[in-house]
């Protein structure tokens, strides 16, 4: 293979890099935002990111309720949290006790910090390992804060910025993952060693719990603090979808749980419970049970540690039905399901008898549509959810779920809602088919005008993701909604092979060199608007984000004729070096090793960066990444850029200096990040006289 002539963009801070990506994004700034619609666009995205009517959603720790907030005053952001009866009062203010405010810490500092959470100590709830980024990068540091005082503890835990995390033990102990030296980072970029951390003493003397091997991706601590059920979890995975896990015993030796590698687990008070990537056999009194891909079983912990394999099945998928998310309350197990793309929550009671588990749905009251998003209150102490329903036309909706003695008798009582931040009047959301190229039916959601002429003539979006068995269903979107459907635009979300619409199977149909499936599901998805006369392909635009980016560079390169715009944020696309860039050695699981002749080969049919004929024209694309993005190397988007450039072909280029993988840090930034592609799109797709769009598109009700 040739030199590659662009590999100097992989430098990710040096001048001449950043020479090119200043003036690129500076080209991009002046022609997007000389559009009269760039800024109205813009401004209701601000509006609505820091609107003071959003819903604060909580974290229930020992009574207090946390939030973490930005809005207009505060773009970085408020740790805060309030209690019950002031946050359910449906007729005041809630009073919330500010703990860390990061625009004063930023500004004290001299940093631009993002909020990357934090762990409460158990049960004592008055101390806090806090994770700070700089910027909004994966790496980060943890530093001890006082729940009590509102401060950082002097002399308290400090995790130096590194990919990892700490982990509370006890009141003066911690698990520490992080980078303690050569050795003890994967090739991915994330720690392999486990360390006891005592309370006033260095990191580099705290004995080491457990170290992955050099081919390993990440190692992983956690204590369980729950009484009667204390105990230590570790956590060695191999790859992105392989993993042994052990528990410790009181002197430190590792046992291995004799669990698939594939598998996910959660230990829950005297319960394992497993869900499955795929088929297991085992064997319980000389009889063999074999249990489907995506099934979840429940087992208790110390039957299974005594070789018992007689686990009850809470649910077993079918060919419409796909297990989406699951988690336990204090004694009931709650599933998400999906039935062809449409959602519903089971809860499930596990018997001690070895009976078959009690399950039964659980009536939300939401449409057919609705995504259903349902969480555990406090899992140490209830049973009672959180239940958000919202849907592309439905602002969101949070609701607390009082169980009682079951499902049968919740109580479902709304706690708030959001309004309306776009006019959807006349718009409808509704389901169809397409069929791929070797006969597969590939689901799609559509938002439009209720009365959409079909005559091909609709700006459409079409969105897609198809990777890591990760479901795209709908959600309601002021930025979707003020940029582009209330602007006349149809909105196409694809539920492709590669994501997990279907579960396991749908997700591993698309693996590695079978890739190429997902892209034919997308395209399939695309030309099916076309043929029902939605659309048509001048006025067709694709967009992706991280391995969407990847989904929609391939729609560029490998379908151009099928799409009039392309939007390509923060992706990959140079799936010959992809592994050797930040974190990308840890997806080869997912795309294949390029040091591997026959992978590499497989990886040269879906790199967008290797296909691009100079003989050939593209749609016009636009292309952006984040400088601080240590996860997928910057240097994919800015290579491609420069590539097609060179060619002469329409491409606009923009990165933000701040941000992450996620793109932007801030709500100010966020407007930007947004209004930019959705400003291309419009000029791009033909949208109409851009000086006839005045308004925001907002609604502010």
């Amino acid at each position: 293979m040739t030199e590659d002539t662009l590999g100097w963009l992989e430098d990710v801070d040096g001048d001449r890099a950043m020479a090119w990506v200043r003036d690129r994004s500076a080209e991009a700034e002046e022609e997007l935002r000389a559009d009269p619609r760039f800024e109205p666009i813009r401004a209701g995205i601000q509006e609505a990111l820091e609107a003071d009517d959003r819903i604060p959603l909580v974290t229930v720790v020992g009574g207090h309720l946390y939030n973490f907030w930005t809005d207009a005053g505060h773009e970085r952001g408020l740790w805060r949290r309030t209690g019950w009866d002031s946050y359910l009062d449906g007729e005041g203010e809630t009073e919330w006790e500010v703990l860390l405010d990061l625009d004063r810490l930023s500004s004290a500092e001299g940093e631009q910090w993002v909020w990357h959470g934090a762990r409460i100590l158990r049960p004592d709830h008055d101390r806090a390992l806090v994770a700070l980024s700089r910027g909004g990068s994966d790496a980060d540091v943890t530093r001890e804060f006082d729940l009590t005082t509102r401060t950082f503890v002097p002399d308290g835990f400090v995790r130096e910025e590194a990919k990892g995390s700490l982990s509370w033990v006890d009141r003066d102990t911690v698990y520490a993952s992080t980078d303690v030296g050569p050795g003890s980072m994967s090739s991915s970029g994330y720690p392999l060693t486990v360390r006891r951390w005592t309370r006033g003493t260095p990191l580099s003397e705290a004995p080491e719990v457990f170290a992955g091997g050099p081919d390993d991706m990440v190692v992983g601590a956690e204590h369980d603090p729950t009484p009667g059920f204390e105990r230590e979890l570790v956590a060695c995975a191999h790859g992105f979808y392989s993993e042994h896990r052990y528990l410790l015993s009181p002197d430190g030796h590792p046992e291995l749980l004799d669990l698939p590698e594939s598998s996910r687990l959660d230990l829950h008070r005297q319960w394992l419970t497993v869900e499955l990537r795929h088929g297991w056999t085992v064997t319980q009194d000389g009889a063999e049970t074999t249990h489907a891909a995506g099934s979840l079983l429940v087992i208790e912990l110390d039957r299974f540690r005594a070789g018992e394999r007689d686990f009850r099945t809470v649910f077993a998928p079918d060919e419409h039905s796909a297990l989406t998310d699951w988690f336990w309350t204090r004694s009931t197990l709650v599933l998400t399901v999906l039935r062809d793309v449409r959602h519903e929550v089971l809860v499930s009671t596990p018997s001690a008898t070895g009976d078959a588990p009690t399950t039964s749905t659980l009536e939300t009251g939401a449409s057919d549509l609705a995504t259903l998003t349902v969480s555990a209150v406090d899992a140490d102490e209830s049973d009672d959810l959180w239940l958000i329903t919202t849907s592309w036309l439905s602002p969101m909706r949070l609701s607390l779920v009082r169980m009682g003695v079951g499902p049968a008798a919740a109580d479902v009582q709304p706690v708030r809602a959001a309004p309306e931040r776009f006019d959807a009047a006349g718009l409808e959301l509704s389901q169809h088919w397409a069929t791929s190229a070797d006969g597969t039916r590939v689901p799609y959601f559509q938002v439009a005008p209720r009365d959409l002429a079909l005559d091909g003539t609709a700006p459409t979006v079409l969105h897609g993701y198809g990777g890591f068995e990760q479901a795209l269903t709908p959600a309601y979107d002021p930025i979707v909604g003020g940029a582009w459907l209330s602007r006349g635009g149809v909105y196409v979300v694809a539920g492709i092979r590669g994501g997990g619409e279907f579960g396991p199977r749908w997700h591993q149909a698309a693996l590695r060199s079978e890739r190429h499936r997902a892209y034919e599901d997308f395209v399939a998805v695309a030309r099916d608007l076309v043929a029902r006369r939605v659309t048509s392909v001048p006025h067709l635009g694709c967009s992706g984000r991280s391995n969407g980016g990847l989904l929609v560079g391939n729609m560029l390169t490998g379908f151009p004729d099928d799409f009039g715009a392309v939007v390509c944020q923060v992706p990959l696309l140079d799936m010959v070096r992809f592994s050797r860039l930040l974190a990308g050695a840890s997806w080869m699981a997912e795309y294949g090793n390029p040091d591997v002749p026959e992978d590499r080969e497989s990886l040269l049919t879906f790199s967008p960066y290797h296909r691009v004929d100079g003989g050939r024209t593209y749609p016009p694309t636009y292309l952006a990444t984040s400088t601080r993005d240590d996860r997928v190397h910057p240097g994919h988007a800015r290579k491609m850029a420069e590539l097609l450039r060179g060619l002469g072909q329409d491409v606009t280029y923009w990165e933000n200096t701040e941000g992450g993988h996620g793109g932007a840090s801030t709500p100010a930034q966020w407007s930007v990040w947004h209004a930019l592609p959705w400003t291309f799109l419009h000029r791009r797709l033909a949208t109409g006289d851009p000086g006839s769009q005045s308004s925001t598109g907002m609604s502010r009700t």
